[in-house]
């Protein structure tokens, strides 16, 4: 690409996009998109507001309709030219606000260009934002035609057929999972629990020699999802606080924030559209005993049993020996520490051994830093450890 061509064609395209923009001036700004080479129109898109460029950009009531030309060029025409995250940059731009017919269409026509492992890459770009508008928002929110949302469904199953992935997604609950939140007395309130982060990352690398990609954490929370979507970003901001980089998060709704049996058919429903979305992977789900999860990961297994890979349930309620024997049975884990959770997955082949032994030293590390409020809790906490550390030491 020639710099110093590319940098003045950027900044004719910036200086046509300042204040408002006639038709003429609409005009140049196709010409440049048209015109340009490869190199050049992934770099333009990359250095200006998009959001802004399809502001500026019109379709009249009479006269041209420019905007769907742009978008079509875009879209369309040139969009196998352009780098995935160019793409899911365009595609978050067509996702804000409101999403009329053109929207849905130039959804529609992104997700066609894109196939194989390819197109895994851009789903995972689409969810890797941060934020609520992720893809599951997109595809069954945002879409609102039936026929173009089943199109782009039937387009991910048949691109999933020829290129699996070969990984699994970690599915997570939150409340009493990631973070004491509810039933659990065990820890000081708000404790992130010692080991969990180190045992998403085990779930993510996988069992293999050579690490799956790291960014297959999701969420699945009984939290509820608000129109704007200010909850569920807010929860994601708590999370990064917490130490989880990038997730995705699939949420509950006020509907169904009450009864155990309501939240798990809210996170079935959410499940259910989320392996829609991602049928080139398998899944695991982590859990607790108190609000719904065991019944989930109860649906998970008999609605996909090919994929759903195990459940595993942090126990708040001290289930009985024989009661987590007979789950256990089902490829439903309980357990008390997350080194025991490593084990378990170890066992499952859903974690690598010596992911079990970087479990056990994050465990260890992150319990003793834990300012709990009375020496006996501290010591109840340790003996726990204790137990799970010689199931650990007796895969040697």
């Amino acid at each position: 690409m020639d710099s110093t061509a590319a940098t003045q064609k950027l900044q004719t395209l910036r200086t046509l996009m300042t204040g408002h923009t006639d038709r003429n001036e609409e005009k140049q700004i196709l010409g440049l998109f048209a015109n340009a080479t490869a190199a050049e129109l992934n770099y333009l898109i990359t250095n200006i507001n998009v959001d802004a460029l399809l502001s500026d950009v019109d379709n009249r009531l009479v006269g041209p309709d420019h905007l769907t030309t742009l978008l079509e060029t875009l879209c369309v025409q040139r969009a196998h030219e352009l780098g995935l995250p160019v793409r899911a940059g365009l595609m978050f731009a067509l996702q804000t606000g409101l999403t009329p017919q053109l929207a849905e269409r130039m959804i529609q026509a992104l997700f066609l260009s894109t196939r194989g492992r390819e197109l895994t890459e851009f789903k995972n770009l689409l969810d890797g934002r941060g934020t609520y508008r992720d893809l599951q928002q997109l595809v069954f929110s945002d879409v609102d035609s039936p026929s173009i949302r089943q199109e782009i469904l039937d387009h991910i199953r048949r691109e999933a057929e020829t290129a699996p992935s070969g990984e699994n997604k970690v599915l997570s609950d939150i409340d009493d999972t990631f973070i004491l939140n509810w039933k659990d007395t065990r820890y000081p309130p708000k404790t992130v629990y010692p080991g969990v982060l180190q045992f998403y990352r085990e779930l993510d690398r996988g069992p293999g020699i050579i690490p799956g990609r790291e960014g297959d954490l999701t969420f699945v929370s009984a939290r509820p999802m608000d129109p704007l979507g200010f909850i569920e970003d807010r929860t994601l901001a708590t999370l990064r606080e917490h130490g989880v980089p990038t997730a995705a998060m699939l949420s509950g709704a006020f509907t169904h924030l009450l009864g155990n049996s309501r939240i798990a058919e809210k996170k079935f429903d959410n499940f259910s559209r989320y392996v829609q979305l991602y049928p080139e992977y398998g899944f695991v789900f982590v859990g607790d005993s108190g609000q719904g999860d065991v019944a989930f990961g109860e649906q998970m297994l008999a609605s996909h049993p090919e994929t759903v890979r195990a459940v595993f349930i942090h126990d708040v309620v001290d289930t009985p020996e024989l009661v987590r024997k007979a789950w256990r049975d089902k490829r439903i884990f309980f357990f008390d520490t997350y080194v025991g959770a490593a084990v378990e997955a170890y066992q499952v082949g859903v974690i690598a051994r010596d992911g079990v032994q970087r479990v056990v030293r994050t465990t260890r590390e992150e319990l003793e830093k834990v300012n709990f409020g009375s020496a006996e809790q501290r010591e109840a906490r340790r003996a726990d450890l204790s137990r799970d550390l010689q199931r650990a030491d007796a895969l040697r």
